[in-house]
């Protein structure tokens, strides 16, 4: 497993850290297999495998359960903690703390609520502080919803201008609360990635994004990109391309996607990460 300041140095404008995210054990251990140094977890994908709702807060425990499992297995990761799973500060920077104990080495608080409203940042604020304090060698990554709680239209310049600012605004006073990185999610083009890696004077963490490489993401200034509820919602997918192939009895060897072998899925179960 990476040390906590080894994975904070794996965060460099320029050369971005490419973060896959894991919704359990068996993906996190696949994603480790597939070269993954560090794994995120997904909120989305543990919330709804888990038959809960994302962002709610209703899944505490199977983010925490799965967090010490793979710590256990030798598995360097960081976690989605939604908002804290508590308006508390004290609470949230508890969990916090509990989780560094157990191994892990980040983690990713966001300011919006459960209806998608961003959230008063200087509540927001002493939560990232209660944090800092609690567990100062975790890297702590600050979401901030501007863009992902009200998507601005795309041909809409202003509005886009307007979320930047906000994002910005409240980057800087998260990163006065102690903050390591900031992550603004959403649909952002070049021109707005680029305005907040250059206003925001810390890691920027951008989502993943279509037809763009890593590595041109990084020219803009982006020190991490995380693949966020991508993985999950591909594998959804790829079930149920294949299973449409099963149906219509598609000839095997000819169906676009790689499946792994049973013994492949099946060692994914089988004790500690083989990458220690």
């Amino acid at each position: 497993m990476l040390t906590a300041a080894r994975f904070r140095a794996m965060h460099r404008a320029g050369d971005p850290l490419l973060l896959p995210n894991a919704w359990d054990a068996a993906s996190a251990r696949w994603l480790v297999e597939q070269g993954a140094e560090v794994v995120g977890t997904t909120s989305l994908g543990v919330a709804v495998a888990a038959g809960m709702a994302d962002g709610t807060g209703a899944a505490r425990v199977p983010t925490v359960a799965l967090a010490r499992r793979l710590t256990a297995a030798g598995i360097t990761v960081t976690v989605d903690l939604e908002s804290g799973f508590s308006d508390d500060p004290v609470a949230v920077g508890e969990l916090a703390a509990e989780l560094a104990r157990d191994g892990v080495v980040g983690i990713n608080l966001e300011d919006s609520a459960t209806d998608g409203r961003l959230v008063d940042a200087a509540a927001f604020a002493a939560k990232l502080a209660a944090v800092a304090a609690a567990a100062p060698e975790l890297y702590l990554n600050a979401r901030t919803d501007a863009f992902w709680a009200d998507p601005p239209p795309a041909d809409d310049p202003h509005a886009i201008a307007a979320r930047t600012t906000v994002s910005l605004e409240r980057a800087r006073r998260y990163l006065d609360a102690g903050a390591s990185g900031v992550f603004v999610p959403g649909a952002l083009d070049d021109r707005t990635v680029a305005a907040l890696a250059g206003g925001i004077p810390a890691p920027l963490n951008v989502l993943a994004r279509p037809g763009r490489a890593v590595r041109e993401l990084g020219e803009l200034g982006v020190a991490r990109v995380s693949t966020g509820s991508l993985l999950f919602r591909a594998a959804l997918g790829a079930a149920a391309t294949v299973l449409d192939e099963v149906r219509r009895g598609t000839p095997p060897g000819t169906t676009a996607l790689e499946i792994p072998g049973y013994a492949a899925a099946a060692a994914l179960g089988d004790g500690p990460s083989s990458s220690g």
